[in-house]
């Protein structure tokens, strides 16, 4: 079984969250989401032009390449976290640039090395991935693909063609952080989605708060807290790690919390 699999236990949802690489003391804070219960992490690559994002990680990008942080800088990180964290599975998030200037084989075999399980490419649709997918699932490490609100049921084949890991449903039309889909919806696409695919579903986009995550982990396989936990990286800095801990942990007993309530007393 992979880290991956591993980390969707069928008795409960996974915590995956986000930090941006270089944006305060990742290292420590990598640590800290670890401590905080965490399942999966997702570690995000800075990139001057990220589509996707809201302001809160748009800013920790910026943040992050004004410090000088580099590609390789970020799979040194990527090793150093492996060799501390053997179990615990570790994504890289970001947009193509950056993955492809030195060509797909390149970075998949870079990844491999660092002991990255998945990468999600922001930028590339499935029906374009004829260089990052295949290299990535040559070098042992899953293409994660998104599912939106807009992905109909006549493109699912497309996105769901060569994906592995998890599936990442985007709740909302939009960038990052500013806002929640409603919980009905969330429902109906899970719903959906699972008829298509025996992949997991995690849930991510405008997910902050423990009782947004405990009612998303009841029909969900994962929930994906990111935005909520950069603003706590640029508002602490240096000081980020315990207050990111002490977050993380809330959305941890909620989810835990969510999941006997569903199946019972968890071992």
């Amino acid at each position: 079984m992979t880290r991956l699999a591993a980390a969707f236990p069928a008795d409960r949802a996974a915590l995956v969250t986000f930090v941006t690489a270089g944006d305060g003391p990742t290292p420590a804070i990598l640590d800290a989401l670890v401590e905080g219960g965490a399942d999966v992490i997702e570690l995000g690559m800075p990139f001057t032009d990220p589509m996707a994002d809201g302001p809160a990680i748009q800013a920790a990008n910026l943040r992050s390449l004004g410090a000088g942080t580099t590609t390789r800088d970020i799979l040194q990180i990527a090793a150093d976290f492996r060799a501390r964290h053997p179990s615990v599975p570790l994504v890289l998030m970001g947009y193509a640039n950056p993955m492809l200037r030195r060509g797909a084989g390149w970075f998949a075999a870079e990844a491999a090395k660092a002991g990255v399980d998945g990468v999600i490419c922001v930028d590339i649709p499935p029906e374009e991935d004829d260089q990052l997918g295949p290299a990535l699932r040559a070098a042992g490490i899953a293409p994660i693909r998104l599912a939106t609100p807009t992905t109909d049921i006549a493109r699912l084949p497309a996105v769901l063609n060569g994906a592995s890991g998890f599936l990442y449903y985007v709740s909302v039309a939009g960038i990052t952080g500013l806002q929640q889909a409603a919980q009905a919806s969330i429902e109906a696409a899970v719903a959906r989605l699972k008829q298509t695919t025996d992949l997991p579903i995690a849930v991510g986009f405008g997910v902050r708060t423990p009782e947004q995550a405990g009612a998303i982990a009841r029909v969900a396989d994962g929930v994906v807290v990111g935005s909520a936990i950069v603003e706590i990286v640029g508002a602490q800095g240096d000081a980020a790690p315990e207050p990111v801990r002490a977050y993380v942990s809330t959305l941890k007993a909620a989810i835990t919390a969510a999941a006997k309530e569903t199946f019972g007393e968890i071992a």
